[in-house]
């Protein structure tokens, strides 16, 4: 597949990396020399300095013969130009990073698609939209929907009082024959590497696992891992980025209490004309008197959003010491997420990894309609449509040459969520969830061409 991207900052950089990894034909473009020198001595990659906007730029990168254009500079007035030119100049499909999130509630309205722009994607909106799942699904310190929750992943640590820990994948369904739900992936503690639960497979104490369920089965596996789904009421937000403007705007439209601490005045004074129901506190939120004044033990969750990894992760750890039941730091770079169970925070969130995810569907082969990477974890869980010659329609699961590095997590049928065991057949028009290891990839993708 031959693909440009427009920008070499750190989404453009790290979307770069994983679609080389992948043996994509990638062209980067940035008119800054440094951030070019960086990447093609990092990456296997076509490297072209100049604006993307310019027309003989795109042209130069051969345009034309592009499946995949991908504008995610920090200017989304440069992205959406980019696009609307490569679209016209030939190229097949087009994404753009923007950062107003309004373009895409009126995406319908206004009709992006006419103008040559075929995706929008926000890392800012998707990063706020992940927050508000995760206090939704408080159990949990990472969760993922399919088809508005017909299917969910759910992925959290075992400990010792779960029903599971000590037994094995088989032994686990014959004493819970009504739990709907299939193990996906898991982690050993203390160790980084994945794989793929089979029959024999047992749970040990400090697993992470990541599960496929219901929403039936939801309550089933919290009660039987020992953990309890906390109400969340209290919310204090630190930072008033983008992430954590959009987040308490949302929490707010949910009836969440929420409060968020911004040291510079004037954005402080911007959020609280804008949210008039959130409690804005103008104030350095690194300093732990001041949280304690704000009552930072009576919080539910707490959410540290600035622009600094360090000081969300840190804050984090101040409020998990304080009692706090929930906490989500976000953080920019990817090493830290081998950390986040290890030091105490229950989930770290990364934009770059959640707009790649959703970047990656468009460059999935077969019809891909969701992706995710699962933190902590070298899987991805793709979510597939069947169609009348991919070669799994028709057929019973067990009759499937899928390989052992690879599992179907659940099917989507006319909106309902299944939990398939090996005797279901899939049929045309399923969405089938797949988890698998980078090296299985290929195999699946061909399963449902």
């Amino acid at each position: 597949m031959k693909i440009i991207i427009a920008g070499a900052g750190e989404v453009g950089f790290h979307l770069a990396k994983l679609l080389s990894f992948e043996s994509q034909n990638i062209t980067l473009i940035d008119p800054n020399r440094d951030f070019l020198a960086h990447a093609d001595s990092q990456l296997d990659i076509r490297a072209v300095r100049g604006d993307a906007t310019s027309i003989s730029v795109l042209k130069d990168s051969r345009v034309d013969e592009t499946d995949l254009v991908i504008a995610v500079t920090s200017s989304e007035t440069t992205n959406i130009t980019v696009c609307v030119l490569a679209k016209q100049l030939g190229a097949k499909r087009t994404i753009a990073r923007i950062s107003n999130t309004e373009f895409i509630d009126k995406k319908e309205e206004v009709g992006f698609t006419k103008f040559g722009i075929d995706e929008l994607i926000s890392p800012e909106s998707l990063a706020a939209n992940e927050i508000e799942l995760l206090l939704s699904q408080s159990a949990f310190n990472d969760t993922y929907e399919f088809e508005n929750g017909a299917l969910m992943l759910i992925g959290l640590n075992l400990s010792k009082n779960s029903a599971f820990v000590g037994k094995s994948v088989k032994e686990v369904a014959r004493l819970h024959p009504n739990l709907k739900y299939v193990p996906l992936a898991m982690q050993r503690y203390g160790t980084q590497y994945t794989l793929i639960p089979r029959g024999d497979t047992e749970f040990l104490e400090g697993d992470q696992v990541y599960f496929t369920t219901s929403k039936d089965g939801v309550d089933q596996i919290v009660k039987l891992t020992g953990k309890s789904k906390q109400e969340i009421k209290n919310v204090m937000i630190l930072g008033g980025s983008k992430i954590g403007h959009k987040t308490a705007k949302d929490l707010c439209k949910s009836h969440f209490k929420v409060k968020l601490v911004e040291r510079d005045k004037e954005k402080s004074f911007e959020i609280a004309d804008d949210i008039p129901e959130c409690l804005v506190i103008n104030g350095d939120g690194r300093n732990v008197d001041l949280l304690e004044e704000e009552s930072i033990e009576e919080m539910d969750a707490f959410i540290a959003v600035t622009g600094n990894s360090e000081t969300n992760i840190m804050s984090c750890l101040v409020a998990k010491s304080k009692g706090v039941k929930k906490t989500i730091a976000l953080v920019e770079n990817m090493d830290y997420f081998q950390l986040s169970h290890s030091i105490g925070i229950d989930t770290l969130i990364n934009k770059k990894l959640l707009a790649a995810n959703n970047i990656f569907r468009f460059v999935r082969r077969g019809e891909v309609v969701a992706m995710t990477k699962l933190n902590n974890m070298n899987a991805e869980l793709l979510e597939f449509r069947v169609k009348p010659h991919s070669k799994v329609c028709n057929k019973k699961i067990k009759n499937l040459n899928f390989p052992i590095s690879a599992i179907i997590g659940g099917i989507i049928r006319n909106g309902e969520g299944i939990i398939a065991l090996g005797d279901f057949e899939i049929l045309a028009g399923d969405r089938v969830v797949v988890c698998c290891l980078p090296q299985s990839i290929g195999k699946v993708e061909k399963l449902f061409i």
